[in-house]
């Protein structure tokens, strides 16, 4: 029988905290501030989308302990249970400042102050993972920051003259194995179920107790990374209740690469998977690291990302291009179908009561196939897509032989373009073929106008994307792709 207990346990700087009163929807922010009076950490937007709210979590690994950079507005705080929660408060010791801190005071790196505590925070984070990093690398640590007083270059100057310091210099790295310690014996390996009147949260001890737990419990949210769920709450003030947490589940995070393709659990983050995208699936870098900001992508999942079902998700097109399967669970039952047939209709997916995304696999692509990915919005970084894309094309002999291309912001769900793809098949691999394309991509896709795109502006867009494709494939000039484009 699994042991329970009805409180979450974590390090917050240098103590134990041990909570029994915790709601589904309380976010770590809001413990933070409220609570503990740690008021460096800031409230801004409240979803995730400047950073005035980052602190970093480390969490136990089987390489270690793993400091993450978090936004601490939709991080929900029962999803803490067995980490260390490390804010702004505790970088400086004996009325020194941490290096990073330093570097921000020289540099002029701050003006009215109130982004520069996650600020701070992000580029630790950085600095403790690699203190040498490149401009071009401290400037995708800082996507999920916005500052509108200094501009960014002062910031970045001081990321850089950071890198100068040693990572000896870090008055916390001696306390690594310590916390690994306390975090490994607080961990008594018992699932966590809190009840508070009609609030109820639950962190299963593993992935065969989750199953039970979802047979169990009626009508339960599944919260992975919350990247999505805590808009629900911050935003629409949504009852999340009884709410599961899964993100904990060590066994979610498993990455298998073989000759055949990629197999990872449903809980890898974009950040965890990162490295394996850019070795086995290159073409992907690019777009993987416009997913989010650093924050997003360290807390987001991908089966997260497939489960929700967004029209507009960021993972199923390019994923649904590279022919990707994913497996459900129920109980000790598990089924696998092709990503494309998950989405059923907007909000609804082929998942029954009681059933999980464990894992997807994703094909490696073969030697002689075209495959790209692309992401349009409004901004470049850190923004929701208007459209996007994932194609794979393979042509033999100047004649195309199989080709899979899918959409997201085009439809109700992430959608195969099913008529360009026979418009395509067969054909030679020329502009006059990909203009037929383009015109069977109309009796695809009905965008719709919102905030984001026109629908005129989503059909054009998606159009030129095809269009684009093929430039590239012909090695046309990345200036002449953006003209057409």
């Amino acid at each position: 029988m699994t042991r329970v207990r009805n409180e979450i346990r974590f390090i917050l700087n240098e103590r134990e905290v041990h909570l029994t009163q915790v709601r589904s929807s309380d976010t770590l922010l809001d413990h933070l501030r409220l609570s503990q009076r740690l008021r460096g950490t800031k409230e801004g937007c409240a979803e995730g989308d400047c950073g005035a709210c980052t602190v970093l979590v480390g969490r136990r690994t089987a390489g270690g302990l793993v400091y993450e950079p978090v936004n601490a507005c939709i991080r929900l705080l029962a999803s803490v249970d067995l980490c260390h929660v490390v804010t702004i408060e505790h970088l400086a010791k004996g009325g020194e400042l941490h290096p990073v801190q330093q570097a921000m005071v020289d540099f002029h790196g701050s003006q009215c102050g109130f982004c520069t505590p996650g600020i701070v925070m992000s580029l630790y984070g950085l600095w403790m993972r690699k203190p040498d990093a490149s401009e071009g690398e401290i400037e995708t640590a800082l996507q999920g920051n916005l500052c509108r007083c200094t501009g960014y270059q002062p910031i970045i100057n001081a990321a850089r003259a950071a890198a100068a310091a040693s990572p000896g210099a870090d008055p916390l790295l001696g306390e690594r194995t310590a916390v690994l310690a306390r975090l490994a014996a607080l961990d008594d390996g018992a699932r966590v179920d809190i009840r508070q009147g009609e609030d109820r949260v639950i962190l299963p001890a593993s992935v065969d107790d989750l199953a039970a737990v979802l047979e169990e419990v009626e009508k339960p949210t599944i919260v992975a990374g919350s990247t999505d769920v805590g808009l629900w709450i911050t935003k629409f003030m949504r009852n999340i209740a009884p709410a599961v947490f899964i993100a904990h589940l060590e066994e979610l995070h498993g990455i298998e690469v073989t000759p055949e393709g990629v197999r990872i659990g449903a809980g890898v983050s974009y950040d965890e998977f990162q490295s394996v995208v850019d070795r086995e699936f290159p073409h992907l870098s690019a777009y993987w690291r416009r997913i989010g900001g650093w924050q997003v992508r360290a807390m987001g999942t991908v089966g997260g990302n497939i489960a929700n079902g967004s029209p507009i998700g960021d993972t199923p097109p390019a994923l649904i291009a590279l022919g990707a399967t994913v497996t459900l669970r129920k109980g000790a039952a598990r089924r696998s179908l092709p990503l494309e047939a998950f989405f059923i209709a907007y909000g609804k997916q082929d998942r029954a009561p009681g059933e999980f995304v464990e894992e997807i696999f994703l094909p490696r692509p073969a030697p002689d196939s075209l495959n790209a990915a692309y992401k349009i919005t409004k901004r470049r970084d850190e923004d929701i897509s208007a459209v996007a894309c994932g194609l794979q094309v393979t042509v033999e002999a100047g004649v195309v032989r199989a080709v899979r291309i899918a959409f997201g912001g085009m439809a109700a769900t992430p959608k195969r373009a099913a008529g360009a793809e026979a418009a395509l098949v067969g054909k030679p691999w020329t502009e006059e073929t990909i203009a037929a394309a383009q015109q069977a991509l109309a009796e695809d896709f009905t965008p719709l106008t919102d905030w984001r795109a026109s629908a005129d502006y989503r059909a054009r867009v998606a159009g030129n994307l095809l269009r684009r494709f093929y430039l590239e494939s012909k090695g046309q000039p990345a200036q002449l792709v953006r003209e057409v484009a």
